[in-house]
């Protein structure tokens, strides 16, 4: 973060709000000439500050609409159980993010389905069937709250 000036820091958090910004309307929102700002884009994107850009769809219009999550133990762990258990939810549609984490259990996996029969469907077929399941706990989403990829800074 120290690399970054106060017209860095703005560049980013406007595309962040708009990543389909043109070069020209992201100048002058952020006051810059429309070749130093893209300049500066360029920069942040090969010193890896902007990953890439993506559309953000609607989950209920695809079918979609239900969110799970779900808290995955392993009945063992070990470098190889772990690289399997990745290579297989990375190849998993249904999963939208999966998390190994500390504590009282070993995963942490983010899901959309369309609705409770398929989530039945992908808890037998997808995560029950991955390498080393011991034990499953899932929480059904009632109402998405807060939905955001915005990074604060």
């Amino acid at each position: 973060m120290t690399d970054l000036d106060q017209k860095d820091r703005k560049i980013l958090r406007e595309l962040q709000r708009d990543g389909r910004l043109t070069n020209l309307e992201l100048a002058e929102r952020v006051h810059l000439s429309p070749t130093a700002t893209a300049e500066r884009v360029k920069r942040l994107t090969r010193d890896g500050y902007i990953l890439g850009y993506a559309a953000k769809l609607s989950p209920d219009k695809l079918g979609r609409g239900m969110i799970v999550f779900v808290e995955v133990k392993m009945d063992r762990t070990s470098d190889a159980i772990f690289s399997e258990f990745k290579r297989v939810a990375e190849a998993t549609p249904d999963i939208m993010e999966c998390h190994m984490v500390a504590g009282g259990f070993d995963y942490l996996i983010k899901a959309r389905v369309k609705d409770m029969t398929a989530y039945r469907a992908f808890l037998s077929d997808a995560l029950l069937a991955l390498p080393g399941v011991r034990e499953t706990h899932t929480y059904a989403v009632m109402e998405e709250v807060k939905n955001t990829t915005s990074i604060a800074f």
